[in-house]
């Protein structure tokens, strides 16, 4: 299925990538600090599965998302960022929770999270959910939504349908433990899970937070031994390695300067999805998500002022 050379192969849908999580406010230090002493954090638009489905539409891309916020003023913040960057709201459901938030130091490493959690994790499969599924090439989502009960019931039923519909998963093995429900393995949930998706994208952090140390290529392997079609684990200033199990190829990083690595995950995965639906090669479409992800790098906070993808190809030369 996953050729390097070749292209991946849609029907005419509506919406180009579906992604479905968290919707989050980011608070990020004002400084560099990974011992949160610092007093002044900015507030930010965040969320993984809201960061990429905000980037594919500045990329040029058709975007759709679907998660919970609080009936509160920052889940209003969120809903009207989105408005205001012509994201479609009618996915996103109002909870009598408060709208969740994350406390991130700014970094030029690996982002230290501090999670506060409340609305995210009520996501309700619905009429709104079901239609996007019918309508969308890709689906994606991380594991925010499977660590607590209620979203985890809804994305295991998103899995059932996408797969109904021949839809692409991708998913984000992104572990945190704090996430996390109490009693709940969440380890074993990951490993389990991953036969039923198509493509996962670790960073080494994460690939160690579930296996434990080892080499990229065994890492990699792993993640291939658990049924994944298409790992692609990124490796910081080092690159990254992508396999589908057959063939294995290195790529060299295109960052050159690095002000914040907040959402550059989620950069790298808009940019590939967009290749990926715009019909550029596998290899060519992965080339695209670590140049926007190079572009991203320059910039604070999880969200870049993003050129579209063709402009993204002729700065970095893909």
């Amino acid at each position: 299925m996953f050729s390097f050379d070749n292209t991946l192969k849609f029907n005419n849908k509506e919406i180009d990538v579906f992604t479905i999580g968290e919707l989050l406010v980011d608070m990020i230090s004002n400084d560099y600090d990974d011992n949160f002493d610092c007093s002044q954090y900015t507030k930010c638009f965040g969320g993984s599965p809201a960061n990429i489905a905000m980037n594919i539409k500045r990329l040029g891309g058709n975007s759709a998302l679907s998660s919970a916020v609080g009936n509160d003023g920052l889940g209003d913040f969120l809903i009207n960022h989105l408005k205001n960057n012509s994201i479609d709201t009618r996915y996103i459901s109002k909870v009598n929770n408060s709208t969740s938030m994350v406390l991130v130091s700014k970094s030029k490493t690996t982002p230290v999270p501090i999670f506060y959690r409340g609305a995210d994790y009520n996501l309700q499969y619905d009429d709104n959910i079901e239609y996007a599924l019918k309508n969308c090439k890709i689906v994606h989502f991380s594991c925010w939504p499977i660590s607590q009960k209620n979203s985890r019931q809804t994305i295991e039923k998103v899995i059932d349908k996408a797969k109904e519909n021949n839809i692409l998963i991708g998913f984000d093995p992104n572990y945190h433990e704090m996430i996390w429900e109490k009693n709940h393995n969440g380890l074993e949930y990951i490993k389990n899970i991953i036969s039923k998706v198509d493509i996962v994208k670790p960073s080494e952090v994460d690939a160690e937070r579930i296996f434990g140390c080892d080499t990229p290529e065994n890492q990699v392997k792993k993640f291939i031994d658990l049924g994944a079609k298409l790992v692609i684990m990124t490796l910081g200033k080092d690159g990254a390695i992508v396999t589908n199990g057959d063939e294995t190829l290195t790529f060299k990083t295109f960052a050159t300067e690095i002000v914040d690595t907040t959402g550059a995950g989620d950069a790298f995965w808009s940019g590939f999805y967009t290749g990926l639906t715009k019909s550029y090669s596998l290899k060519d479409s992965l080339n695209l998500g670590f140049a926007t992800s190079a572009f991203k790098l320059k910039h604070v906070g999880a969200i870049a002022n993003l050129p579209t993808i063709e402009e993204i190809k002729d700065i970095y030369n893909i």
